[in-house]
């Protein structure tokens, strides 16, 4: 998710703080995201920079609340009708170790993919009873726990699909090493 379009989001509703949005950032996204509080202050400086949000007072705390302009409600609105680009895939470091293991000497791939294996059995187990949890808590009407569901929702349908590539991985082996 770009942080930038995550805290217009954020903003939409109403002004808020920089902790504020940190909060709540972290909360829709089940804590998948976690943000450093200068990522946040830098990512508004750069909307506010480009017309995206404006300060909209201090408190007597010292913290400014952040607005979303039309400019920056109009971004939004691009970016919730625009597809995300899969053209080039995140770098997996599961996918590196293994094409670096492949032909190592004294390096067990098979042994490597059991252990992911267990691993990512043991991470689903875990996401299922916490999505059971989440549903149980997401109700019409509570956008958090609504987006916390579908954050969970990915982590389970990404850890079965690794499930499966491991799978994939350990039969095409035999016939190619």
């Amino acid at each position: 998710m770009s942080i930038r379009h995550g805290l217009l989001a954020l903003l939409e509703p109403g002004p808020r703080y920089g902790s504020q949005l940190r909060t709540e950032f972290e909360a829709r996204t089940a804590e998948s995201w976690p943000l450093n509080i200068g990522q946040v202050y830098t990512t508004l400086g750069r909307l506010e920079r480009d017309g995206m949000v404006v300060q909209e007072g201090v408190d007597e705390a010292r913290r400014v609340r952040y607005a979303l302009t039309d400019a920056g409600r109009a971004e939004l609105r691009a970016w919730y009708t625009r597809p995300v680009e899969r053209a080039s895939p995140p770098r997996d470091e599961l996918a590196i170790k293994l094409v670096m293991a492949v032909g190592t000497a004294d390096v067990d791939v098979r042994q490597i993919l059991r252990t992911q294996r267990r691993h990512v059995a043991e991470a689903l187990q875990a996401y299922v009873r916490e999505r059971a949890r989440a549903l149980a808590a997401a109700a019409p009407g509570n956008p958090e726990a609504v987006a916390r569901l579908l954050v969970l929702e990915q982590r389970v349908c990404h850890a079965e699909a690794e499930l499966r590539w491991l799978d994939h991985c350990e039969t095409r082996l035999p016939r190619l090493t």
